[in-house]
């Protein structure tokens, strides 16, 4: 008597194109999505005194150094901005990309021993990241629009319609986290010390963005340098939009999007490639 042939709901294998990012397997798997962000979440103030309120803490912290140390000592411009709101924004964006960047940069070697064990699309663990990230961005960007509200009934900050491109620029951080992220993730499993590179890399990259000066205090190479940093258009558009000061133009921001583009392409394609066989030198 024959058996019945048995129907799998799922089948797993290696054929697929390196440019594919498996998207919707990414949101059949959504509730795993959200498992990961909880757990990064709630792990990042597990155990600690003061809990969430370290959220708070780091960025004002940060802000008051900057405001000694590049504002009074250094007296670097602010186009005429209130020193610590624009130190502030700058500080805000920067927390959200570089710890995105970093926690990204570990996927395969921090999870390796969940993906040998465990078949699901590997990008669910970098997306769980920068979604994470988010939440606590989203925490420090209620501390920013409490010191904008008291600048702007000062009369000391003019917006304008390009606040609108908020959820945009965020979405390009992101992006732009998740590509990179990918790239260095895959090159450390065999080269497992890019990883202290990358945190001596991330640390210069921010006097490379203009996090506590603004793009037009920069004069001749270095400004045209700057148009290049995918960052420069994102910090430039969000100074602008909610602060009124910057050398901000539509042109910056478009190459901001093209070069963050062509990373995540890039940082697609090599995910995919080390996926297959980063078991084998992890």
């Amino acid at each position: 008597m024959n058996e019945p042939q048995q129907k799998w709901t799922e089948t797993i294998g290696d054929n697929y194109s390196l440019f594919d990012l498996k998207l919707r397997e990414v949101w059949k798997y959504r509730d795993l999505v959200y498992m990961f962000v909880k757990r990064d979440f709630v792990s990042s103030f597990k155990q600690t005194i003061l809990g969430p309120i370290w959220f708070f803490i780091n960025p004002i912290f940060t802000t008051i150094v900057y405001l000694v140390v590049f504002g009074r000592i250094a007296k670097l411009p602010t186009d005429g901005a209130p020193p610590l709101l624009f130190y502030l924004s700058g500080v805000t964006l920067w927390n959200y990309f570089s710890s995105s960047l970093i926690a990204t940069s570990g996927t395969f070697l921090g999870n390796s021993a969940i993906f040998g064990k465990v078949y699901f699309p590997r990008l669910v663990s970098p997306l769980s990241i920068v979604i994470s990230n988010l939440m606590r961005f989203s925490v420090q960007f209620l501390l920013f629009i409490i010191a904008w509200i008291y600048y702007y009934s000062q009369g000391q900050v003019h917006p304008n319609i390009w606040i609108l491109a908020t959820p945009f620029l965020i979405l390009l951080m992101a992006l732009f986290a998740l590509g990179l992220g990918m790239i260095f993730s895959s090159l450390t499993t065999k080269y497992k010390d890019l990883g202290m590179l990358l945190g001596f890399g991330i640390s210069l990259y921010m006097y490379a963005t203009p996090v506590i000066y603004p793009a037009s205090s920069l004069q001749g190479i270095f400004k045209k340098l700057a148009y290049y940093n995918p960052l420069t258009g994102i910090f430039e558009c969000f100074k602008y939009a909610w602060i009124g000061v910057g050398d901000f133009s539509t042109l910056m921001l478009g190459i901001s999007t093209v070069i963050i583009l062509i990373l995540l392409l890039i940082g697609i394609v090599v995910f995919n490639k080390v996926e297959k066989t980063f078991m084998d030198t992890v």
